[in-house]
């Protein structure tokens, strides 16, 4: 793929902030604009000093005689007000709704979203269709292709058995996985560079033999074979490069530690003790029901053909450990629970798992498996996926105490949508 889908939209999600920025400054009075304004916790009046008489008096010590200086009454102080009406938690969600159907009716946005407050949810709806020539449409309960949201659940996943004792984020992947064929990798590259996308190696979506394997990838070793004999980019542990074919090997990992495949320990250990029941890497070839069709307008190199088609020809017939499963906003607001709730970690690996380690742009570190991002001085941790028909959105405002969901069957209709929802909750 010349032009790597995912990276395309990593980059959009990581400039959307400063986008909106200029965007503001050049139409500061178009509601519509996206940058990040005031907070929720901003003050809700201003005060301005007027007509305020400052008087000097002689200095003391002075040797020449003056008379004493005339006392005259004070000027009254006047303070002139300014209230600034914020708008409630309501009236953000109308705000909010009435941007998303304006999407819809556009034909803009296909999808579903969520927005939770202190874990109650506040607004959840579906536009478009999941099955466009059947027209069925979108609901709450649609299964959506989550992209590198799935990056999110490896992580935990790892982190849950490092807690345990049975793994070591410093270790080689060698020590778990002791016939890695190729040694400098093994012996060099730490889970820890796995995780933070520091260990060099690259995507297996480069591959040139993917297209043709797209629709046999069906394990976490389908997807290893893809790039088994590739060296590392860099050094690792000297540059930070996003790796797909990364998270594939930690899902190995996760396989040779635990002795079961990757999507059996996800089953067990994150999404059915959590309520999270339509959650999984689904065989798409199968009749899966409820599954959002993703559409796309462009190829496999990255141009946009202007015409509509779904993106079955192009995806994995089944995710991986570095993304591709399905799952529901409704899910994924569980997820967010369980995980702030520390029922998939204990609060010190909870921690870990969303504390940044690496810088990789203004304002944005990567922790383990997710973003961590400042944006008007709050905290926003989560993970985003892209791919042709794929778009989607997980984000946790630590602070404010927010949960965003958002998962589309297009191309980048998710990016704009979170942009304008950061816009008003932070207003």
């Amino acid at each position: 793929m010349k032009k790597n889908f995912f990276v395309i939209f990593l980059i959009l999600t990581l400039c959307g902030a400063a986008c909106q920025k200029s965007s503001r400054a050049e139409k500061p009075t178009e509601q519509s604009d996206s940058q990040m304004t005031s907070t929720l916790n901003h003050m809700l009046t201003t005060s301005t000093l007027e007509d305020i008489d400052i008087t000097t008096t002689p200095t003391m010590g002075s040797k020449t005689s003056t008379p004493s200086p005339t006392l005259t009454q004070p000027k009254t102080i006047i303070l002139s007000t300014t209230v600034k009406q914020q708008p409630s938690i309501d009236d953000k969600i109308a705000d909010i709704q009435l941007f998303l159907s304006d999407k819809a009716s556009a034909e803009e946005f296909s999808g579903s979203v969520l927005i939770a407050y202190q874990g109650n949810t506040i607004l959840q709806n579906a536009y478009g269709f999941a099955d466009r020539n059947q027209e069925i449409p979108n609901q709450i309960d649609t299964k959506f292709n989550l992209g590198s949201i799935d990056k999110m659940f490896t992580a935990i996943a790892i982190l849950q058995l490092v807690e345990k004792g049975e793994l070591s984020l410093d270790e080689e992947i060698g020590k778990y996985l002791t016939d890695y064929p190729n040694a400098d990798i093994a012996n060099t590259v730490t889970i820890h560079q796995l995780l933070t996308h520091t260990s060099g190696l690259g995507n297996y979506f480069d591959s040139s033999e993917y297209l043709d394997r797209h629709d046999q990838l069906r394990t976490i070793d389908d997807y290893f074979l893809l790039f088994t004999d590739l060296p590392l980019m860099f050094p690792a542990g000297t540059q930070f490069a996003y790796s797909n074919s990364g998270y594939i090997v930690l899902g190995m990992i996760i396989e040779a530690v635990s002795g079961q495949n990757y999507y059996d320990y996800l089953q067990e250990h994150i999404f059915k003790p959590n309520g999270m029941v339509a959650t999984a890497c689904y065989e798409i070839d199968t009749n899966v029901p409820n599954l959002a069709i993703g559409y796309t307008t462009f190829d496999w190199d990255g141009n946009d053909m202007g015409v509509i088609n779904d993106n079955f020809s192009i995806l994995p017939v089944r995710g991986g450990s570095a993304g591709g499963g399905y799952s529901t906003v409704l899910d994924l607001l569980a997820f967010s629970k369980a995980l702030l709730n520390h029922q998939l970690l204990n609060s010190e690996f909870t921690q870990l798992a969303m504390e940044g380690k690496i810088q990789i742009a203004d304002n944005v570190q990567y922790a383990y498996g997710f973003f961590n991002r400042t944006i008007q001085g709050y905290r926003v941790v989560g993970h985003g996926g892209g791919f042709p028909g794929i778009c989607s959105i997980f984000n946790i405002f630590t602070e404010l105490d927010y949960t965003v969901v958002i998962l589309s069957n297009s191309d980048y209709d998710c990016l704009e949508v979170d942009d304008y929802i950061k816009t008003i909750l932070l207003d």
